[in-house]
């Protein structure tokens, strides 16, 4: 699919879409509950959730679309299949989230992965599930397959590496205790301890993962780096909850609410609601970088909304240890911030749907700006405007929405090859887009 945006400013308000990594994380607790959980949230058809929905269902939920958003029955704990098949797409949150808890139910499985997903890694994830009673092989290259049951015991991950690897194993070791040998759910009083070692990175996603959990009536005791988990209880359903907002998402329409106005037309800001000020996702610190750029920025709690207007934007260093799925968004506003621009820490950014540095550097690059790749990160000099022209999204979700932001500042028109690739987390962000008063044109 390719998308033509004309040059034009924006306005007007948007909603933010569900929160995928917190939709993720509630869909896996539900299925594993004791009773039916209604998930709350305006609806959202990104590719990756649909992959956690087909595995969840491949192992016998039934994850239904209402009015509401998701109803989910949990999978029977009694009569798991002996062997699943799971989509996992291009989802490396489904990979890594899914892959612990199918070892700890004890189900074989045939993990099917698509796009850059198969080089992405697994150590040192796949080096505890195998020291803890599991087989992995790759059949082929686009197929991971796991037998086996996760036995309780300790475990130790280093905190550099992948948050997701934490959160993964922090769901899925309650469960090791589940027992098939009675008729009745029922869970073995087994003790674990999952240790971090060394700084953890996008801490903030493991704080989600345990909120989480506590929603569901499960909270590890935690002791400096060590959780410690009991796997005699199991997940217990709140009933119903809300999925929150999705702070990632929403970085594109704050930050395009931040970029100069290069046409001539005031920019009357732009009004972002159903976030939650008080998240713990961790890429609500948008709101800080963007203060420090220069943005101005205010925001009504009771309304749950964020209004967000440009200043005089400033570079400045930005360390993306914590936050790597901003540093694409913020680079197209550090593209025309007075100054220079360092974004560091970011070298896991070249393992994601794209390598992620080169991807941003040649797109800003071919639409005008000065961007240097660095091994671990970006330098970009800032300019009064960029140029426009054909950019290519190279499969990659966020360098597609990156290059719809920059053609705010663009003074001619912008034209994305692969702009398909939204649907991977965003598959409305055209339509919205279009809503705020951008000229855009779908060319199937």
């Amino acid at each position: 699919m390719k998308v033509v945006l004309s040059p034009g400013a924006i306005s007007g308000r948007v909603t933010a879409i569900p929160s995928k990594s917190h939709l993720h994380r509630l869909l896996i607790l539900a299925s594993l509950a004791e009773k039916p959980t209604l998930l709350c949230f305006k609806h959202s058809h990104a590719e990756d959730i649909n992959a956690t929905v087909d595995c969840l269902s491949e192992l016998g939920a039934n994850i239904k679309t209402v009015a509401e958003g998701f109803m989910v029955t949990p999978v029977n704990l009694r009569q798991l299949p002996k062997k699943a098949v799971l989509p996992c797409g291009e989802s490396g949150s489904t990979l890594r989230f899914m892959l612990p808890v199918v070892c700890a139910l004890g189900t074989s499985g045939e993990f099917k992965m698509a796009g850059r997903l198969p080089e992405r890694p697994l150590a040192p994830l796949d080096t505890e599930l195998t020291r803890h009673g599991i087989r992995l092989w790759k059949p082929d290259n686009n197929t991971l397959c796991c037998e086996g049951k996760l036995t309780s015991g300790d475990y130790t991950l280093p905190g550099n590496i992948s948050s997701q690897y934490i959160s993964g194993l922090l769901m899925a070791l309650p469960l090791t205790g589940i027992s098939g040998k009675v008729e009745e759910r029922n869970f073995q009083n087994e003790n674990s301890s999952l240790t971090v070692e060394g700084q953890i990175e996008s801490a903030d996603y493991i704080a989600m993962t345990l909120q989480a959990m506590k929603s569901f009536g499960f909270a590890p005791v935690i002791d400096q780096n060590q959780y410690k988990i009991h796997s005699g209880v199991g997940f217990t359903s709140p009933r119903e909850t809300t999925v929150e907002g999705d702070w990632s998402n929403a970085a594109f329409w704050l930050c395009a609410a931040a970029m100069p106005n290069v046409h001539g037309t005031s920019h009357s800001g732009i009004e972002v609601t159903g976030l939650n000020i008080q998240s713990a996702q961790g890429d609500r610190e948008i709101c800080a970088i963007l203060e420090r750029i220069g943005a101005q920025i205010g925001d009504s709690q009771r309304l749950r909304l964020l209004r967000v207007s440009g200043g005089k934007l400033r570079g400045v260093e930005i360390d993306a240890r914590a936050i790597p799925d901003l540093v694409p968004v913020l680079c197209a506003v550090a593209a025309v911030s007075e100054g220079e621009t360092i974004i560091k820490n970011a070298q896991r950014l070249r393992l994601k749907e794209s390598d992620r540095l080169a991807a941003t550097a040649q797109v800003l690059n071919l639409l005008g700006a000065n961007v240097t790749e660095e091994p671990d990160g970006l330098r970009i000099k800032g300019v009064e405007k960029l140029t426009g022209g054909v950019v290519d999204s190279w499969g990659d979700h966020r360098i597609a929405m990156m290059a719809g932001v920059a053609s705010l500042v663009c003074e001619g028109s912008v034209t994305i090859t692969g702009a398909q690739a939204v649907r991977k987390s965003y598959p409305a962000f055209w339509d919205d887009f279009r809503a705020l008063g951008k000229e855009v044109l779908v060319y199937e």
